[in-house]
């Protein structure tokens, strides 16, 4: 996705990291994609049938949870807001690689 602004793949935080790259999430920045955000995308790939789904919300923003109290500087409830999981895993071929990107890549 490095050729697509404003789409981002999380990276390793120092070369001594490798991810197994279990989940494949992406962070969406609405201001660098022509005002593309996450939600536009989940709704292009789920237009071709493509599953993806936000981010999990934050325990803090959950229902069960709003009279608890919350430490913390609203990382998480950015990442849920902007972010998108994207189909993963080992039984996706290149095919279905391709097909996801260009759903992406067609904004």
């Amino acid at each position: 996705f490095s050729s697509h602004p404003g789409i981002r793949v999380q990276e390793e935080p120092t070369p001594d990291f490798y991810s197994n790259r279990w989940l494949t999430a992406v962070v969406v920045d609405s201001g660098k994609t022509g005002g593309v955000g996450r939600e536009d995308i989940r709704l292009a790939l789920e237009a071709e049938n493509i599953e993806a789904r936000p981010l999990w919300k934050p325990m803090h923003l959950q229902p069960v949870f709003k009279d608890c109290p919350y430490y913390g500087e609203n990382t998480s409830a950015l990442l849920f807001e902007k972010g998108l999981c994207l189909p993963s895993g080992s039984n996706l071929s290149e095919k279905d690689f391709e097909r996801i990107i260009n759903v992406i890549a067609s904004f």
